[in-house]
């Protein structure tokens, strides 16, 4: 049986991918005036080469027009958002109208937030992942103590069994039915950050919605990364950002969804802004908020259109591809490195991946849990020119984006692996 841990195998996978060629279509910084081992964009993707183009493109729509850039040309800035829409909503499986591009993450969050945390006195308590990103502890702690909580007592974590580093979906399954009618909301990650958890959306969902509660998704780390039916699973609301797997530069904007059976009901409670307003009698100014049908009406303020431009090029992109390609080709990348780690180990190494091993319980980050030495594995790799990702206390992320890493760019990796 061939090697398929060898430069010659990873080169021959690599011209048998159909979606090879888009590696082309990325700049890659150097090391020694090679292209790196890019394995980080869970933290920030690398930037398409059509993004100059487009930014370019809305600097001069500005210096010709002016103010009046807002109503001219092919894309006028007075709808921009519109056309985000369509790339958006297929890309987490929603309807056109559930979804909107608008600000950043944490700042979303916390907008659907003040709509989907109504706390009663007997219905209050949210339940997330121990350990999420500190955004999302940030912003439910902070929620929490705005209707008057404490976050001790309103805040329910729950954490991988002992011994353990993946939580298990019975589980949370399990706690939600214990909290039962306490629950106000159930507010997950897709993918845990640390770990590389993909959690059971679609079950989570509905076990949040046996209770009465609500069901929401932090999608930084799943966008553009796993195959998402929003819309079918019933989630009740989503936020992701774009400048991880969907590749639109740092602090790029962010996307929300608001399921169809929420966004059209006025009366739910929101924090209001102009460009939210009834589009048809936006520039009458006059009092009275009267939302937008669908998650458009949480938009506040008009939009960026400089990273708006750069996350176009992004989803343009990513509608070519289609999901269900880069999810195939994802799958192959990662248990192409999953399964080399595993073969080191058979060597003498111990490199423990705490990530599930189950396919459809991860994406494409694998979380190395190191030793003592771990930070010196770490600077090893980045002077050997990989760019990987440090999370404390000693975990090392890695992850084969699909749209543009390859199978040799594993190989290398693994390669540096063996010290």
């Amino acid at each position: 049986m061939q090697n398929k841990y060898t430069k010659a195998f990873a080169k021959q996978l690599d011209q048998q991918d159909p979606l090879h060629q888009y590696r082309n279509e990325f700049y890659f910084p150097q090391h020694n005036g090679e292209d790196v081992i890019y394995l980080c964009g869970n933290s920030l993707g690398l930037q398409p080469k059509g993004v100059e183009a487009a930014l370019k493109h809305e600097l001069d729509h500005w210096k010709i027009h002016g103010v009046e850039g807002h109503f001219k040309g092919e894309m006028p800035w007075m709808y921009y958002h519109k056309f985000l829409t369509k790339q958006s909503a297929n890309l987490v499986g929603a309807k056109e109208h559930e979804v909107v591009v608008m600000n950043t993450l944490t700042t979303n969050l916390h907008l659907m937030m003040v709509s989907f945390y109504r706390p009663s006195p007997t219905r209050y308590k949210i339940i997330m992942e121990g350990g999420a990103f500190p955004s999302d502890q940030y912003a439910m702690e902070s929620q929490v103590r705005l209707q008057g909580y404490d976050p001790e007592d309103a805040i329910v974590e729950i954490h991988p069994r002992p011994g353990e580093f993946s939580i298990r979906d019975e589980d949370i399954i399990e706690k939600i039915k214990e909290i039962g009618d306490e629950l106000a909301l159930s507010m997950f990650s897709g993918i845990q950050y640390y770990s590389g958890q993909f959690f059971d959306m679609k079950s989570i969902t509905k076990a949040a919605h046996d209770v009465g509660a609500y069901a929401g998704f932090d999608l930084a780390h799943t966008a553009g990364n796993m195959l998402l039916e929003l819309h079918d699973w019933k989630v009740d609301f989503a936020v992701w950002c774009s400048y991880k797997y969907l590749n639109s530069g740092p602090g790029g904007p962010s996307g929300a969804f608001v399921h169809e059976q929420h966004g059209d009901n006025p009366e739910l409670l929101r924090f209001a802004g102009w460009w939210g307003h009834d589009e048809e009698n936006r520039f009458l100014m006059k009092k009275g908020f009267i939302p937008m049908k669908g998650a458009a009406g949480w938009q506040l303020s008009n939009a960026q259109i400089f990273s708006m431009a750069a996350h176009k090029v992004s989803l343009d992109q990513f509608e070519k591809v289609g999901m269900n390609a880069l999810r195939k080709k994802s799958e192959q990348l990662t248990d192409y490195m999953f399964t080399g780690i595993q073969e080191l180990n058979k060597r003498g190494h111990q490199y423990n991946v705490i990530t599930p091993v189950e396919k459809h319980r991860r994406g494409a980050q694998l979380s190395i849990l190191t030793d003592a030495n771990g930070k010196k594995l770490f600077e090893h790799l980045t002077a050997n020119g990989v760019v990987a990702d440090w999370r404390e206390p000693n975990v090392i992320r890695v992850a084969a984006v699909p749209m543009y890493n390859s199978f040799e760019d594993v190989w290398k990796f693994l390669e540096l692996l063996k010290g």
